[in-house]
């Protein structure tokens, strides 16, 4: 798997972006590896232009993902009359 540095990233993207293979790309900072690129699956050509081209990934973390508490609440009470 191919690996840049950050700068190099910054500088080249476009070019690296459009010589992705299928093993992706590891960026890496001060020797560490930080993010990976990877491409993504194509996209049906049967699928309208209209379309938003992300829709499949709707519900495709279900059972993946888990949710611990209340979602919707700071943790924090108030008063909102005070």
């Amino acid at each position: 798997m191919k690996s840049v540095g950050v700068a190099y990233f910054q500088k080249h993207c476009p070019e690296l972006l459009a010589k992705l293979d299928a093993e992706g790309l590891v960026i890496h900072e001060n020797g560490k590896p930080i993010a990976k690129v990877t491409p993504i699956k194509e996209v049906p050509s049967e699928q309208q232009d209209d379309e938003v081209p992300w829709a499949s990934l709707i519900g495709s973390l279900r059972d993946e993902v888990t949710i611990h508490g209340d979602i919707f609440s700071t943790g924090i009470r108030w008063d909102a009359e005070s």
